[in-house]
């Protein structure tokens, strides 16, 4: 006779923040599915309720308690699911009002999941490690269960124990072993956890090293979709109770992954999705992240600054492959130093694609700069001041494009130019989406071949084998102003990822003269990345929330 399962579901979705209705009406939808399906246990990420991350929406009184409310119409909602419990991810206002006083002695709320069955809020369980690294910051918000008193929490579901962790909380043995102390028969925790490249393996080996340590098996939960600058990539998955692999989602899509636990012997048994390679992890990190930050926030389309080289080229096949051919513009702007071939492989890009292509010439607007300023630059030599005005009336006629039709500029800059100040404020940095500010122009080239290979190829191949140059001057080329693109950026990742000293990058075999200028460069163009849009996070260490220096700081070791 075989032996009764209890079948648990990993609720992989895409919420927004703040919308509460929205994301509560996605959370009752994929319960009634889990229900029709004989599911007993159903998971919903970390902060399902609200979104993640909330940043300063959770010091509103009026947010929290608009996520209570919403917290009870869901279990209102599903009172007739008879069976069927469900974690839901949400804030909670802490019972001492402290968030009313508007003190900041202590953080005004805690990062909850609560238990809901039969029409009521069973149980409430509080996140207790609060991280403060890479692009966290609850300690700002939360305050922790272990400081509030609160302990585990143990619910049963016929004949099986369940205990709740939180994210952060199944990184230490701590809470799971107390959580096993309790009684807990299987771990859940339920995940909020960005996307980095590296991050998938380093989860589940975190998690195997978990499961391993209580001897209990884990299911883990985990958000999908892109808010601001961070993706999360979804892999939803369930450890054994000796570490290996039982199930796991699929990367970067909604899903519904059901589990089933056998009640004997506490074995589970799934389906395992394939881990994507290297590329196409970061391909669907960036499609991800340009198609939510244009749908959540209401853009119909998007613009680019076509130039025939490949960082434009690149954010293009991106674009459409988040947004569709129909919701993309390209236009190509040259200037008196445009070479023939940018506007042929521009042309040839943009039909390869099927998108809208224009080109606006920029001359007589070049002209018309250098004769204002003719007399005040009267006996100067030329230099990137007239480079950046060519930038500058581009950037200007994008944004007019932007404004007139609403579609969002989605600017080219790409991470090794941000890092170094290759770029120009109101210029190319114009716009309201840097698609590829994290990933480096080593990448780029990679990322380029790697989308050619999926298919057709749809990147003209001498975009990809040309030098690189701005063409802001004649026979310009970017290693005139800058080291080889693989010297430079492997000391932009020594220097900016590993924080590496400029001695350790010296003794690693580095020339001195390319080590000093590479990182003054990184810190005396400060200013101008503290003014670019935000864009789409891909490393452990990318410009924006992991990424916190001082416009103002003389030290240069």
């Amino acid at each position: 006779m075989q032996s009764p399962s209890v079948k648990v579901a990993l609720a992989q979705i895409n919420v927004v923040v703040g919308d509460l209705q929205g994301n509560a009406d996605r959370i009752i939808a994929q319960a009634r599915q889990a229900h029709a399906a004989g599911v007993d246990l159903l998971l919903t990420p970390e902060l399902a309720l609200c979104g993640y991350p909330p940043e300063d929406l959770l010091l509103r009184p009026a947010f929290l308690a608009a996520c209570g409310v919403q917290l009870m119409r869901i279990a209102t909602e599903l009172a007739g699911c008879d069976g069927l419990h469900v974690v839901v991810g949400h804030p909670m206002m802490r019972e001492d009002g402290i968030v009313r006083e508007r003190s900041w002695a202590l953080p005004p709320c805690l990062n909850a999941a609560s238990v809901l069955a039969g029409g009521h809020v069973r149980h409430t369980y509080v996140k207790r490690e609060l991280p403060n690294y890479q692009v966290f910051d609850e300690r700002r918000y939360f305050y922790s269960g272990r400081d509030a008193g609160l302990g585990p929490v143990v619910f049963d579901v016929r004949g099986v124990r369940f205990g709740l962790l939180i994210c952060e909380d199944a990184w230490f043995d701590e809470p799971a072993l107390a959580t096993k102390a309790a009684g807990a028969e299987v771990l859940c925790v339920i995940n909020a956890s960005p996307f980095h490249v590296g991050k998938l393996e380093e989860r589940e080996q975190r998690m195997a090293e978990r499961a391993r340590s209580s001897g209990l098996p884990l299911f883990y939960a985990h958000l999908v979709g892109g808010q601001d600058e961070v993706v999360f990539d979804g892999a939803s998955f369930a450890m054994q109770a000796d570490g290996t692999l039982a199930a796991r989602a699929p990367m970067f899509e909604e899903a519904l992954t059901v589990v089933e636990i056998d009640v004997a012997s506490r074995r589970l048994s799934g389906s395992v999705a394939p881990e994507l390679s290297f590329e196409a992890q970061v391909w669907q990190a960036l499609v991800v992240g340009v198609r939510d930050y244009l749908g959540k926030n209401g853009f119909p389309g998007a613009i680019i600054g076509l130039s025939g080289g490949i960082d434009s080229a690149l954010v293009l096949a991106i674009a459409v492959d988040a947004l569709g051919a129909d919701r993309v513009r390209t236009v190509m702007m040259p200037s008196p130093y445009t070479a023939d071939i940018s506007w042929i492989d521009a042309r040839d890009m943009a039909e390869r694609l099927g998108v809208r292509y224009d080109e606006l010439s920029i001359v007589p607007e070049f002209d018309a700069f250098n004769a204002t300023l003719a007399e005040d630059f009267k006996g100067l030599p030329l230099d990137a001041t007239e480079e950046n005005i060519q930038a500058r009336i581009r950037g200007t006629l994008l944004m007019a494009l932007s404004n007139k039709f609403g579609s969002i500029v989605l600017t080219t800059g790409n991470k090794s130019e941000m890092a170094t100040g290759y770029c120009t404020l109101y210029g190319d940095m114009a716009g309201g989406f840097a698609v590829i500010k994290d990933v480096a122009k080593t990448l780029v080239f990679r990322l380029a071949r790697w989308r050619n290979a999926q298919g057709r190829e749809i990147i003209p191949e001498r975009i990809i084998t040309r030098p690189p140059s701005a063409e802001l001057r004649p026979d310009q080329k970017d290693e005139d102003s800058l080291p080889p693109y693989a010297v430079l950026d492997a000391i932009l990742a020594r220097y900016m990822e590993q924080d590496q000293s400029i001695a350790e990058i010296v003794a690693a075999g580095f020339k001195p003269e390319d080590v000093e200028r590479v990182t003054h460069l990184i810190k005396v163009n400060e200013y101008k990345r503290r003014q670019a849009p935000v864009g789409i996070r891909i490393t452990h260490r990318g410009f924006g929330r992991d990424w916190r220096y001082p416009i103002t700081s003389k030290f240069r070791a």
